[in-house]
């Protein structure tokens, strides 16, 4: 869907809408339309709601927990911030599919810290993307896995309801050696 500039002064810049222009720009998004034809996107800023902003608060906080826990294995920080009907996803392993209770995230991130002995470390946050309920970072990290020297850019979804995570959902997709 494609969204014509809102009506207000923007102060912020998430999430960031598009609307369609027939010129040059230094930042080309292209989209099809329902003919196959590629039509050019430009960034039109946007001011963030209430609700986006504390999405994004509340994820930031979690997010900031969560890579200590990565780095350190306290993840006692992070499991405050989950609502009791936590939902985690994970794409493979031993925990692949649907997770579901604090408890069971317990035991996964406890498999995470294990697995990355002596843990794992962010070394770049490449993008933050947000909306009125979810916050997603992408971001690079390395540590050992196993025994074995490992890279990995890896994109976690928070969702956010009040002032706690309630969803957990990570993404990654290169073969732990490169970025």
């Amino acid at each position: 869907m494609i969204f014509e500039k809102n009506q207000y002064t923007p102060k912020r810049f998430l999430p960031i809408r598009l609307r369609s222009r027939q010129a040059h720009s230094p930042f080309p998004v292209y989209a099809n339309n329902f003919k196959n034809q590629s039509r050019l996107l430009y960034p039109v800023e946007v001011r963030m709601t209430q609700d986006s902003e504390n999405t994004l608060k509340v994820a930031q906080q979690a997010f900031d927990h969560f890579t200590h826990g990565l780095a350190t294995g306290n993840w006692e920080p992070f499991l405050d911030m989950l609502t009791e009907d936590f939902t985690l996803w994970f794409p493979m392993g031993k925990f692949h599919g649907l997770n579901v209770g604090k408890e069971r995230t317990r035991e996964f991130f406890e498999y995470v810290f294990e697995s990355f002995n002596p843990g794992l470390n962010l070394t770049g946050l490449d993008r933050v993307t947000s909306n009125e309920t979810t916050a997603v970072f992408e971001f690079r990290d390395e540590g050992v896995l196993l025994g074995q020297l490992y890279k990995n850019r890896v994109a976690v979804s928070f969702d956010v309801r009040g002032d706690k995570i309630c969803a957990y959902r990570e993404y990654f997709g290169s073969d732990g050696k490169s970025y």
